[in-house]
């Protein structure tokens, strides 16, 4: 069996999406309903993912919970603001967010921020396994993250480039931060952040 990358790349929205939400329907893109999601990140004791760039979140939105954990970024997972990694997802029970962020707690886990954000997701018929998400990150803005799943990283990376250059995204500013760092650094999850 093939392992599944994410291959990803984020920019930075100046009018919170509404233009590109336009544009990508009137090419054919469906959009999701929107959805509220809260992710709750953290760190090793001994291993600052601050550094590394790992990521370890229980993720929240509706009765939809699971953890996920993505190795550290490196000069082969990250290059030209495409980031390429395996992720490891497991899916949990309706409703066992706040179990899972103690288990974590309780294995040492260090509580880093919780990042809210809503986000709506369009998919095209014509590119199976790409969604164009629009994202609106509490603290931080608005972005556009364009993302393919596939076996072949370079192949996903390719799909990335053709999707934004057809919808006009290449000279929108690329943001390489995870969210979790940038509301950091806006100081809006700061509050809760645990030492």
């Amino acid at each position: 069996m093939d392992k599944v990358i994410e291959v990803e790349r984020k920019r930075r929205l100046p009018d919170g999406g509404e233009a590109l939400a336009r544009l990508l329907a009137s090419l054919g893109w469906r959009a999701s309903e929107p959805v509220t999601e809260t992710d709750v990140y953290y760190s090793r004791p001994d291993v600052d993912y601050m550094v590394t760039v790992e990521c370890l979140r229980v993720r929240c939105r509706g009765d939809f919970t699971e953890i996920t954990y993505k190795p550290p970024t490196t000069a082969r997972t990250h290059a030209d603001g495409v980031i390429s990694k395996e992720e490891t997802n497991v899916l949990l029970a309706a409703g066992q967010e706040e179990l899972a962020n103690q288990l974590l707690e309780n294995i040492g886990m260090r509580r880093l921020v919780r990042v809210a954000k809503n986000r709506t997701v369009h998919r095209h018929a014509g590119h199976i396994g790409a969604v164009v998400a629009i994202d609106i990150v509490a603290g931080a803005g608005a972005f556009v993250e364009t993302e393919v799943t596939g076996s072949d990283p370079a192949v996903a990376a390719e799909l990335v480039e053709r999707i934004e250059k057809r919808l006009d995204l290449l000279g929108y500013p690329m943001v390489e931060l995870p969210y979790r760092d940038l509301v950091l650094a806006a100081g809006a999850g700061v509050a809760s952040r645990r030492p």
